[in-house]
């Protein structure tokens, strides 16, 4: 299953508890309603990220997603596309996002 990690920034003057709020009471339950999504967790960065060129980033995503093609379409979706303007229009700095898909090397 491939995973998907986004790292991202907080747009200028967004509290990280306004944000957080967010992730817990729309975030996540909308990621539960998308076919192609398995599991979705976001992680606050505690610290500095050693060797980053790029300093601010306050939060990793890990999504694991079960299929690609339906990904996509989730986000095109109107859920997804709410989703994306909500947290787009009042949270994130999106410029500043890094994000890229994995496969895990199994046994």
């Amino acid at each position: 299953m491939k995973v998907r990690y986004v790292i991202t920034t907080l747009k200028r003057g967004v509290e990280p508890a306004a944000y957080e709020k967010w992730l817990r009471e729309y975030d996540y339950k909308v990621a539960k309603t998308l076919p192609s999504i398995a599991s979705y967790k976001t992680h606050r960065i505690e610290g500095p990220i050693h060797g980053a060129e790029t300093p601010g980033w306050n939060y990793i995503e890990r999504i694991e997603i079960r299929d690609m093609e339906q990904y996509q379409k989730d986000l095109a979706s109107p859920a997804g596309q709410e989703l994306l303007r909500q947290l787009y229009e009042h949270y994130l700095e999106r410029p500043k996002n890094v994000f890229f898909t994995t496969e895990p090397i199994e046994e």
